[in-house]
């Protein structure tokens, strides 16, 4: 039975070990310190490393890992990665057969221009970067508004069951941006309510789904009519231009919210 367990790093990443009670493959070590003890804690032999991404959070105990373990790295075909053993773009399999599991690449540039995902079919897990966030989206670093709103796109197409596994804790931040842009949305309004909670008790707000990232995520949402007459009464746009001026509109005033 294979689990995925959060290693809390740096002021708000989350390092992703998946595992079966033996084997284990971490997401984006950005760290290796926490891996370690993770790995010693609950006595896992680590099989491989995943990386969607070149941001030194994410790949920065990379090097630190090789040298306990000689292992398979997976990273971004389109992204120059020291140690990645495994180049991947979408339409790849990232293969861990020590686990029984199999990960679909996506291509989902927007913060980077190589960015990518993993999506587990049977478990419907998807581990996701800095690309979609619990509540919002990542910066656009590298790419474009109308990439980033594809990639979105991409991963709202799921199943609404899917469990996203994204690289920090922002939800609570990225919530009340939300609320602000979308004030009248109950079911934004019940979560916020809920995800306080979780922190209130020490709790991650991850692993989020699919299905409430669609009725919740501004950044999904940004063809939703209460958002667009948002946007324009707050100057962001004007009556009539497309929905990707709106979108380029809602990360620009994310990018400046406090």
């Amino acid at each position: 039975m294979l689990s995925v367990l959060a290693i809390p790093a740096f002021n708000d990443n989350y390092l992703w070990l998946i595992h079966d009670g033996e084997h284990a493959a971490v997401v984006d070590p950005g760290d290796a310190a926490p891996v370690l003890a993770a790995l010693e804690t609950h006595s896992l032999s680590l099989v491989a490393i995943l990386l969607t991404h070149h941001h030194a959070d994410h790949v920065g105990g990379v090097q630190s890992l090789l040298r306990r373990f000689n292992v398979q790295v997976f990273g971004p075909r389109n992204e120059p990665i020291a140690g990645v053993t495994q180049a991947l773009e979408e339409g790849d399999i990232a293969d861990l057969p020590e686990l029984g599991l199999s990960l679909s690449v996506l291509d989902v540039p927007g913060h980077t221009r190589g960015h990518i995902a993993y999506f587990a079919p049977q478990q419907r897990w998807l581990f996701c970067g800095d690309t979609l966030f619990a509540g919002g989206c990542g910066r656009l670093f590298e790419g474009t508004p109308a990439q980033m709103a594809h990639s979105l796109a991409k991963l709202a197409a799921l199943p609404d069951p899917t469990e996203i596994y994204c690289a920090h804790e922002y939800t609570l931040a990225n919530l009340r941006f939300a609320h602000e842009v979308e004030p009248d949305n109950a079911a934004l309004t019940a979560r916020i309510r809920v995800e306080q909670a979780k922190r209130e008790r020490g709790e991650p707000t991850i692993p989020s789904t699919i299905g409430l990232e669609k009725s919740t995520n501004p950044f999904l949402r940004y063809r939703e009519p209460a958002i667009r007459q948002r946007l324009i009464a707050e100057g962001r746009m004007a009556t009539g231009q497309e929905a990707i001026v709106g979108f380029a509109a809602l990360r620009e005033w994310k990018n400046t919210y406090r």
